[in-house]
């Protein structure tokens, strides 16, 4: 008799997005003549810049001929790629940070949830709450917790974040092994400072812990002081991974390509208390199980990097921040309390007059026509807030503020 993996068993159903379908599915049905907008997607709408376009295109034609054809590529990426990054992304800001020690993926999201493979499954793990579900999910798959009662799994550490601290994460009076930010944060699109961040690295020296860092949203940090990357805090390099993507600053979502460092400083343990070196294990597991990025995805990733493919790729993510201005200032001007979407692409807004994140959600959809996302969706901390991207046109964003100021009633 085969045998299932019965932690998939304590996972939640995808309730988040289902519900909101089909609730906007029943709004549809009742009010076809409705035109709904759609501001909850966390999926870029702008087009691929046009010096990434032209070098798969220039990439393709190479794939066409059989002395520039190329088949199995490095499972680590292509160095053409990986000195790229290293230059642009760390050396030139003074961050010791070598090729060897990156690794190109098919997205940032896959090596969030592969990376827990290769921590032992008695680790315990810390998320700040509301998180990213991934985080959570592949831990459960994994065995790493108990069962979900009241929207927490059991074993897991919680660090709630919300509008009382700040959103600032407090260190644990319990003991985390491997340690999840998200800076830029999704869903909150709030930020750390160094000094902040400074406290967790010193505490994962001391403990021994790992920091799980995704960055993915470090292109849209705006203000000055705001580490783009981990390894900017002192004694980073011996304890923090750091996973980078293309897809939210190049629009990347639907070709993938995104990135993890994983500095040879970074240890891990033992039952014995022998050092193991993380590098060397995630080397082995992505050789064994990834067969790298395709070259012309490689080569458009390349482009990025290039005078043309920078001017272009902050022209897409200057026009994304004006819309989180145009919604953020627009809901401050009608009174709502917001945070975020200065540093990030995300609003989080707390709901007015005492709603809960689902009765927002149907008051929103009923009354303006709008979609959002509920922030229970991503943990209890998130009940009582409400996320919206600026990853829509502008027409669709002005239209939006605009039926929040005339539409939505907030007496």
């Amino acid at each position: 008799m085969v045998k299932i993996n019965e932690n998939y068993l304590k996972l939640k159903g995808n309730y988040l997005f289902a519900e909101i379908a089909r609730r906007v599915e029943k709004f549809k049905n009742s009010k076809p003549e409705a035109n709904i907008i759609k501001l909850g997607i966390g999926d870029v709408t702008r087009p691929l810049a046009d010096a990434t376009v032209g070098a798969m295109h220039k990439a393709v034609d190479e794939m066409a001929k059989a002395e520039s054809f190329r088949g199995y590529g490095p499972e680590q990426g292509y160095d053409f790629l990986r000195d790229k990054i290293v230059e642009f992304e760390y050396k030139s800001k003074g961050l010791n940070i070598s090729a060897d020690e990156i690794f190109i993926s098919d997205g940032s999201k896959c090596d969030t949830g592969n990376i827990q493979e290769i921590f032992g499954t008695d680790n315990r793990v810390a998320v700040t709450d509301p998180v990213y579900p991934v985080y959570i999910d592949t831990n459960v798959m994994a065995g790493r917790t108990g069962v979900n009662k009241d929207g927490r799994y059991e074993n897991i550490i919680y660090l709630s974040c919300n509008a009382e601290n700040n959103f600032v994460p407090e260190l644990p009076s319990e003991r985390a092994d491997m340690i999840y930010f998200c800076y830029p944060n999704n869903p909150t699109g709030m930020t750390l400072s160094r000094e902040q961040l400074k406290k967790w690295v010193d505490y994962a020296i001391e403990e021994k812990s790992v920091i799980l860092y995704d960055a993915a949203y470090e292109a849209y940090i705006r203000e000055d002081g705001i580490p783009h990357s981990i390894y900017e805090i002192e004694g980073a390099r011996k304890v923090a991974i750091e996973f980078r993507s293309f897809s939210k600053n190049a629009a990347f979502t639907g070709t993938r390509c995104a990135y993890t460092v994983i500095p040879k400083d970074v240890m891990a343990y033992t039952i014995e208390g022998e050092a193991h070196p993380l590098n060397n294990l995630w080397n082995r597991r992505h050789s064994t199980k990834f067969n790298g990025v395709a070259y012309v995805i490689q080569r458009a990733a390349e482009a990025v990097f290039s005078d043309q493919g920078q001017k272009q790729i902050n022209e897409i993510i200057d026009y994304y921040m004006t819309n989180a201005k145009i919604i953020r200032q627009g809901l401050e001007n009608i009174g709502i309390k917001v945070f975020g979407g200065v540093n990030a692409p995300y609003i989080w807004l707390k709901t007015p007059n005492g709603l809960d994140s689902w009765e927002f959600f149907d008051k929103l959809l009923g009354e303006a026509h709008l979609v959002g996302t509920p922030g229970v969706g991503f943990g209890p901390s998130g009940q009582g807030y409400f996320r919206l991207t600026a990853f829509g046109n502008r027409e669709n964003t002005e239209e939006a503020v605009e039926r929040f100021r005339t539409k939505l009633n907030l007496e």
